[in-house]
């Protein structure tokens, strides 16, 4: 396994948690704020977790937390908008960047699945 910080899904996630940090810095409905937030942090912050064991399995697992709380940010990208926190355009694209993030993610996890086998 390959350090996380040259894992391109890494470098995507901490790309992505620096756009919700910089398009809600100034919102005031902090908890939904912290949320996002949060759940931005989480994406890499568990790849980094999951790099750290060596093991394809420990691995997939945090991948797959990780995978969701892309998910939770796309889900509260598609409210950014209607709450007026920011364009319908600006959450489409970051959306979009996590969706293809989710997919990278998915892709990694059946490489380590399925081509590359599993280590306990």
């Amino acid at each position: 396994m390959r350090p996380f910080e040259e894992l391109r899904i890494w470098q995507d996630a901490q790309e992505i948690a620096l756009a919700i940090y910089a398009l809600l810095k100034d919102n005031k409905d902090y908890g939904f704020r912290d949320q996002i937030q949060r759940a931005a942090i989480s994406i890499s912050n568990n790849i980094a977790e999951g790099s750290g064991y060596n093991s394809d399995r420990t691995m997939i697992r945090y991948l797959k937390i990780s995978r969701g709380s892309c998910n939770e940010v796309r889900n509260m990208l598609y409210l950014c908008p209607k709450l007026n926190y920011c364009a319908e355009e600006i959450a489409q694209e970051l959306n979009k960047r996590c969706k293809s993030l989710s997919n990278a993610i998915g892709a990694f996890i059946s490489y380590l699945e399925n081509d590359k086998g599993q280590k306990t």
